[in-house]
């Protein structure tokens, strides 16, 4: 038998200047649908965040993503009774629902969920896009209070309800009770403020699968998976737990700092966007302080403005949106688990606007990559390795 001699694979040289791990800087491509970071901070198709969350509701958001333009009046109504109309859930999905774990993660309901629907309501052609997102748009809130009313609590709910609008709808399957007008609005800016934010990872993801020319259900399956991860959209529930590990401010501080000193990772601060803060906490944050305080809860927001204040001081860490509107969701009596999944039924908009977007002029999205393994090597048959 020969000897074969290891030795250290060399590396060979990488093509690009510059290291770019995670793509951080890199344009990958254009789009009409949202600005996020520069001078623009956030606007969806050149309208400010600031002012969609002050005066409209999440269906204007929502006709302004998938449709191109704030609606008028006469089309605001047509669009939420569109909308309503199509909120029921088919048996066989729910019969799916009930057959779904109690265990499982709730994401991973939405992305089953999902998925059924490509199988019962197919895309036949790209022809029926808008009325699968505005049935997708209609049915989230239902698919989420089912499963997870089911499961928790052994009930079957009525999948529909006289509920003026999305926010309304979800809360009231939630809770089996008309929600207050505070709660409704504090739910609007929320679904509002997540509905859109340009080529984040799951919204990538989705434009990366219909780029291969693939189906409008498989598209949103992984720009779900995307979502589910922590680095993502399932931040806001890692913030609920690190503040509910702490009762008054002076014990958030001194957690947090023992945290950073153990080398812990801390969600719900930072992005890749932005660099000095992001500019829908200011909204968050301030219903963050609304609701912990007439809700009889301010020592909440002052846990979190507490852990705020030691991230910006020992690494220089804004908070997110994901971070404050932990406790938004918390006052207004929504189990954790679900938190991300709220983030589905908002940005279900702004993963159609992508969608329409890539397939009007596609091209396939397929980067490449630096090789920095061993250079040319013989191959060696099996009897001669060492």
């Amino acid at each position: 038998m020969t000897s074969v001699q290891k030795k250290e694979p060399a590396k060979s040289p990488t093509k690009s200047k510059a290291k770019t791990g995670g793509l951080a800087g890199i344009v990958a491509g254009e789009t009409q649908v949202s600005a996020a970071g520069g001078e623009h901070n956030l606007e969806y198709r050149g309208y400010s965040i600031y002012e969609l969350a002050e005066h409209a509701c999440f269906e204007e958001v929502a006709y302004l993503l998938v449709y191109g333009d704030l609606p008028t009046q006469a089309e605001l109504e047509g669009y939420k009774n569109k909308l309503k109309s199509a909120r029921a859930l088919p048996p066989v999905l729910c019969e799916v629902l009930e057959r779904i774990p109690k265990g499982t993660h709730p994401m991973d309901v939405m992305r089953t969920a999902t998925s059924f629907f490509g199988h019962i309501e197919p895309e036949n052609d790209h022809n029926g896009q808008h009325a699968i997102t505005d049935r997708l748009i209609a049915a989230y809130p239902a698919v989420i209070a089912y499963w997870w009313r089911f499961t928790q609590e052994g009930v079957r709910i009525e999948t529909q309800s006289d509920a003026g609008d999305v926010a309304e709808h979800f809360l009231t399957l939630l809770h089996v009770k008309k929600p207050t007008a505070q709660h409704i609005k504090a739910m609007n800016v929320s679904l509002i403020l997540y509905a859109e934010h340009e080529f984040n990872a799951s919204t990538f993801t989705a434009r990366t699968i219909i780029s291969t020319m693939s189906d409008y259900h498989s598209a949103v399956c992984g720009a779900i998976g995307a979502l589910r991860g922590p680095l993502h959209g399932g931040a806001n529930e890692a913030a609920m737990e690190l503040i509910a590990k702490f009762k008054s401010p002076q014990e958030a501080t001194a957690g947090v700092k023992q945290m950073l000193a153990d080398k812990d990772i801390i969600m719900g601060f930072g992005h890749r966007v932005y660099s000095v803060g992001d500019p829908r906490n200011r909204v968050i944050k301030e219903w963050s302080k609304t609701l912990c305080t007439e809700g009889g809860r301010a020592g909440l927001f002052e846990v979190s403005q507490a852990i705020e204040t030691v991230m910006w001081e020992e690494k220089k860490l804004f908070p997110n949106l994901d971070f404050y509107s932990a406790s938004v969701y918390h006052m207004m009596d929504i189990p954790t688990p679900l938190f991300t999944p709220i983030f589905v039924m908002s940005r279900i908009t702004g993963w159609a606007s992508h969608i329409f977007e890539q397939r009007e002029n596609n091209k396939l999205i397929r980067p490449s990559a630096d090789y920095t393994g061993p250079e040319t090597r013989p191959f060696v048959e099996i009897a001669d390795r060492a």
